[in-house]
């Protein structure tokens, strides 16, 4: 891997030098567009539309649209001149529990390395963070755009999340949410067998891209001069004459494909109890008291 960025962790009066890596990558099938004659790639020229010249890219800048069709332009000092507090630095702000960050935030996963002088430090926040169980909020720039993010390990490793802003996430304001729809007891019995049915500990491995797989052997067939061999088509179930016959036949065939048991679950009180979080020094809560629901956890809106 190579590393996108260069900064360091700003942890109080302890500063931790790292790199930033991208932790994931797409892995779509990429193509070219050609012409179809004779397979020659399309190349695009940037071309003015006042004067109808080819312009250069070190001629091209930023413009910023008016609502009546001015242009406002903007040069490289115009954004040198902005202040970004956070440039080369990710500054911890506070640590929330895991549950408190709405998943809707997350926009792109990286990987934290130390240098070499900051491996110590480095290691002792990732054992300090990782004991508590909670996740660290930062605020970072990357790519001349500030953006908070959470700090957590995985792995041995900080994985660092950058997120969206609040405005950023649209409030969902849909018709139905304020229509008065009845769920009748037995359908809400019949679904939430459907869900204790399908339950099962999630292991990504079990999961491929079936298009991407379909899509690469039709490559390989064109390259090797074969006919692509296509799947036979899967014949379509009859619909059921209402939710409850459909959730009651979904049920069923859900026991059926796993042996009538629901996946991931054997005896009873064979269920793995989730990892208790270790207790903060100076023994403040008791083990055994409940911790109060995190607040907000619903959706916040734009």
């Amino acid at each position: 891997m190579r590393s996108i960025w260069k900064g360091s962790i700003s942890f109080g009066l302890v500063t931790i030098p790292v790199k930033v890596y991208s932790a994931t990558e797409q892995r779509d099938v990429s193509f070219h567009q050609v012409h179809r004659e004779d397979g020659g790639r399309i190349k695009y020229k940037r071309v003015c539309t006042v004067d109808g010249e080819e312009v250069s890219y070190a001629d091209i800048a930023k413009g910023y649209e008016l609502p009546g069709g001015e242009m406002v332009i903007l040069t490289d000092e115009d954004f040198a001149d902005l202040p970004l507090s956070s440039s080369r630095r990710i500054d911890v702000l506070q640590f929330v529990e895991r549950e408190e960050v709405d998943p809707i935030y997350f926009a792109k996963s990286y990987y934290l390395e130390p240098d070499a002088q900051g491996a110590k430090p480095y290691v002792l926040l990732r054992e300090a963070l990782e004991s508590s169980g909670q996740v660290a909020i930062v605020k970072i720039a990357l790519r001349q755009r500030e953006s908070l993010a959470t700090l957590r390990v995985r792995g041995g490793v900080f994985v660092l999340e950058t997120m969206l802003w609040p405005d950023e996430v649209r409030a969902p304001e849909f018709p139905f949410l304020e229509e008065d729809i009845e769920v009748r007891k037995q359908e809400l019995s019949m679904a939430t067998s459907l869900i204790e049915s399908m339950e099962g500990e999630f292991d990504p491995s079990e999961y491929t891209d079936a298009y991407r797989e379909a899509l690469q052997a039709v490559i390989d067939a064109k390259v090797e001069g074969r006919e692509v061999a296509r799947p036979a088509e899967e014949a379509e179930e009859e619909p059921a004459a209402d939710l409850l016959s459909a959730l009651r036949a979904s049920v069923e065939a859900a026991k059926k494909s796993r042996g009538g048991e629901k996946a991931g679950a054997g005896k009873a009180g064979e269920r793995k109890a989730p990892a208790r979080k270790k207790a903060p020094s100076g023994g403040a809560k008791k083990e055994t008291e409940k911790k109060a629901p995190a607040k907000g956890r619903g959706r916040k809106s734009a």
